[in-house]
């Protein structure tokens, strides 16, 4: 056992360093919608208003709520409309709306839907627990972590809002918050493999190193040879350059369960990191298979086909991963070589400005604009862009020389939640 752990801890130390940048969203926490993807809370009212009588337009929200509960989106969302247009202060209403919305994917729209309902009912909580779950879903965990407090601090047993505002801490980097958060979960989730390694990574931070110690060894317990335990280990040599104990680790997990999510897009990345393209990118269409929805597999088969000179296809899947996260600054960043090399300046300074606004602190981003400004004879920009790449590079030294390496591969899997 010591020595499993010790090993373990090797890995995971390393890999714990950059785990709060991982990109690609995936199912919050929250109820199944029966195709495995976590869905929003709806708002239940007997009445859809403080003090409303009318009994017509009870009777719409009723409808509203069994279309709603039967998955008839385009159903509820008139009968709630409807009701809104006999009482337009029914915040129960516009609740689930905004759930209508959320079901949707239209997080915005969802937003703007939630926080009216939220001003008029602001006792709700599960109004506040579905706008952080919004900001969740757009990775504005900054933004989730007030609307998701409130939440713990009226119902402390909350485990969905807990676990929520627990992973928004750890990845804002606020480590000794999220282990306030999380620890008080270890009764429900110490059997949870996911569960003890987040933790555990939120102590090692935080220097909690019992908490640590207790995590890494309950992880070790209940991991032993699940495939679950040899996906993280695979993740962590991913992440450490060593593609061969990654791919033979990941391959473990496989072949006891094929359908774990993010394994083939872990795959992918190690196929890819070994230069086998053809294994890369069928793991990464079985990825897709089972997360549709996940932008990372999209933004790497851009990457894949990029290499492979296959431009149509490259820019087909850079743009399939922004339609799903568009905050991919890897897609822009791939578009944007894209145009640079087919001599497309002005769409490639596009692309390469969106990546730029998302994460100025990248210095390859600076690098290329400075690149394109040269070639579209805008010198004077383009030696402050040059400039502006330097100083990204010297801030990346003095972060690595404090860290012990940084992320090779986005983290999903972190962010996929267990049910309430």
């Amino acid at each position: 056992m010591r020595e499993r752990l010790s090993r373990f801890r090797k890995i995971a130390c390393l890999l714990a360093m950059g785990l709060v940048s991982g990109s690609g969203l995936a199912a919050s926490a929250g109820p199944t919608n029966g195709a495995g993807q976590a869905d929003a809370v709806p708002q239940g009212s007997s009445s859809p208003a403080k003090g409303s009588g009318q009994l017509n337009a009870q009777a719409l929200f009723a409808k509203g709520q069994a279309a709603l509960q039967n998955g008839d989106l385009d159903s509820a969302e008139k009968a709630f409309r409807k009701v809104l247009t006999m009482e337009p202060q029914a915040g129960a209403a516009y609740s689930n709306l905004g759930v209508i919305a959320m079901r949707r994917k239209d997080w915005n729209q969802a937003l703007r839907l939630l926080q009216k309902a939220a001003k008029l009912e602001p006792k709700v909580s599960g109004i506040r627990l579905n706008i952080g779950l919004v900001y969740y879903h757009q990775g504005e965990y900054g933004a989730a972590i007030a609307p998701l407090s409130s939440v713990v601090r009226e119902q402390p047993d909350s485990r969905q809002a807990r676990y929520l505002l627990g992973l928004c801490e750890l990845f804002t980097k606020h480590y000794d918050d999220a282990v306030t958060q999380l620890e008080p979960l270890w009764p429900q989730e110490s059997n949870d493999v996911m569960y003890l390694y987040v933790l555990s990574i939120a102590a090692h931070n935080a220097g909690k190193n019992d908490v640590d110690e207790k995590a890494l060894a309950r992880l070790v317990e209940v991991g032993g040879e699940t495939p679950e335990f040899h996906l993280i280990l695979g993740k962590a040599y991913l992440n450490r350059y060593q593609v061969p104990e990654a791919t033979a680790e990941l391959e473990r997990a496989a072949a006891g369960n094929e359908n774990l999510p993010f394994l083939h897009f872990d795959l992918g990345m190690a196929y890819m990191g070994a230069g086998d393209n053809e294994r890369a990118e069928a793991e990464f269409r079985k990825d897709i298979a089972l997360e549709p929805d996940l932008a990372d597999n999209y933004e790497q088969l851009g990457v894949l086909y990029a290499r492979l000179q296959k431009d149509g296809e490259a820019e087909k899947a850079f743009r399939e991963a922004l339609e799903r996260d568009a905050k991919g600054e890897g897609a822009y960043l791939g578009l944007a070589k894209l145009y640079q090399k087919q001599q497309k300046l002005p769409e490639a300074l596009k692309m390469v400005d969106a990546a730029v606004r998302l994460s100025p602190e990248t210095h390859g981003s600076h690098f290329l604009r400075g690149r394109i400004l040269t070639q579209l004879g805008r010198q004077k920009e383009a030696q402050a862009e040059f400039a502006a790449a330097e100083k990204t590079i010297d801030k990346r030294l003095d972060k690595e020389r404090e860290s012990a390496g940084e992320l090779l591969v986005p983290n999903p899997e972190l962010k996929q939640q267990p049910p309430p």
